[in-house]
């Protein structure tokens, strides 16, 4: 069998040169607008740098070291990850400092992300938690201690110690260790809720005051090693949806500088932001809650073909669980396109009163009202729900430029690798 030299991808099956007519590409295809991509780097580095907090993104969202990059280049203090793999992708990538938003136990691991040329901040939340890791160091040859962030939870929340009784244990635990060095705090007060109503804002206030308190009863000399090799005492919380709250509570003690204190760094992780999303993030965003013109931009787009109309009220795309997240919400059918001889053309009121109700691996079946014009063989752009559980099912992502300016098929300019 003969072997092309170039290899298919998700994106293009050629190498043809850029930019490239989207209905000329196959489908499903997942695009980010790179004009709305900027807007939201933007924007949240902007919003960070005038609230006086850091921000250190979650890396997870996108998985993409180009777009990391641009964050950086943004302004923004750190990437954010969740595993061990992630986080020496960042190392490789060249970020300085990377808050390890979750813990591993491999020795091989832990050793490799305790080397020197980046700052990995793992988080650990017992005390069983630090003996396995600081023996797991040992076995593994570490050379350098490892910076701890302790993360302090809530009841019914996620991972994070309990009590401040317990947090406090951890804290002791880590400075006891032989290969562990405290660097900070941290915790995550999106586990508590979803909502936005007061009760939900009340119980993410109350989470977050718990978590001043932790800080406040951990003295100077509690960090002082961590001190003595340049870091910074690190307070991190805050998603997507509640970081103005974060803000709020923790920005006070954001001194890196020490100029009052113990040299602190208050830092965000929000990671959805960088894409924003059409359902879920639109409407919990903290600009969503407020009267503002900042806000974020939906920049990420799925596009799909009309494979079947099979029932006068059915249509079937080809677009399924392996290409789009469904746990925050199923995609949504935002407008119709319909390829020919010459340019596509948009097909006025095609997705009008259309809904996606259910997926396959590989199939969304979309109920269409009577009389619906979609045809098989149109193209359909999609909005989508929750960036991270989407991103996560493509190597790589294609990019258009200002795609949506104007109702007209956008061309596609390049695409970026991701390293899910």
């Amino acid at each position: 069998m003969a072997i092309n030299a170039i290899s298919a991808t998700k994106v293009a099956f050629t190498d043809q040169p850029w930019p490239i007519p989207l209905d000329e590409l196959p489908t499903p295809l997942l695009t980010v607008d790179r004009s709305a991509l900027t807007h939201n780097i933007d924007t949240m580095a902007t919003w960070c740098r005038e609230s006086g907090v850091d921000l250190a993104p979650h890396g997870k969202t996108t998985m993409a070291p180009e777009i990391w990059q641009q964050q950086l280049d943004a302004g923004a203090w750190g990437i954010s990850v969740a595993t061990a793999y992630q986080a020496e992708v960042a190392r490789e990538a060249g970020v300085r400092h990377v808050i390890l938003a979750g813990t591993s136990f491999s020795p091989e691991a832990l050793a490799r992300l305790a080397e020197p040329g980046s700052d990995v901040l793992m988080w650990l939340d017992s005390v069983d938690g630090v003996r396995i890791v600081d023996e797991a160091l040992a076995r593994g040859g570490a050379t350098r201690q490892l910076p701890i962030l302790v993360e302090l939870g809530a009841s019914g929340g996620r991972t994070g110690a309990r009590s401040l009784d317990a947090a406090l244990a951890v804290a002791r635990a880590v400075r006891e260790a032989d290969n562990l060095v405290l660097a900070g705090i941290a915790g995550y007060e999106g586990a508590l809720s979803h909502e936005t109503d007061a009760a939900a804002l009340h119980l993410v206030d109350d989470y977050l005051a718990t978590l001043i308190e932790f800080r406040d009863l951990l003295d100077g000399i509690s960090f002082a090693d961590w001190l003595d090799r340049g870091g910074e005492v690190v307070l991190t919380a805050g998603g997507s949806i509640y970081f103005d709250r974060v803000v709020e509570a923790l920005g006070f003690r954001h001194d890196p500088l020490g100029q009052r204190g113990v040299p602190t760094r208050v830092v965000l992780r929000s990671g959805a932001y960088v894409t924003h999303d059409h359902d879920h993030y639109r409407r919990l965003t903290p600009f969503a809650r407020t009267e503002t013109d900042v806000g974020f931009r939906p920049a990420l787009d799925l596009w799909a073909s009309v494979l079947s109309r099979p029932e006068p009220t059915l249509a079937l795309l080809n677009v399924g669980r392996r290409d789009t997240a469904d746990d925050e919400g199923l995609p949504m059918l935002l407008e119709a396109y319909r390829p020919g001889r010459g340019p596509a053309q948009r097909v006025e009121g095609a997705v009008v009163g259309a809904a996606v109700t259910g997926l396959n691996d590989q199939h969304a079946f979309v109920s269409l009202p009577a009389g619906s014009t979609l045809a098989v063989g149109d193209l359909v752009r999609l909005g989508i729900s929750h960036p991270c559980t989407t991103i996560d099912k493509w190597s790589e992502i294609a990019t258009i430029e200002d795609g949506r300016l104007e109702p007209r098929l956008p061309l596609v300019s390049g695409r970026i690798t991701t390293r899910f």
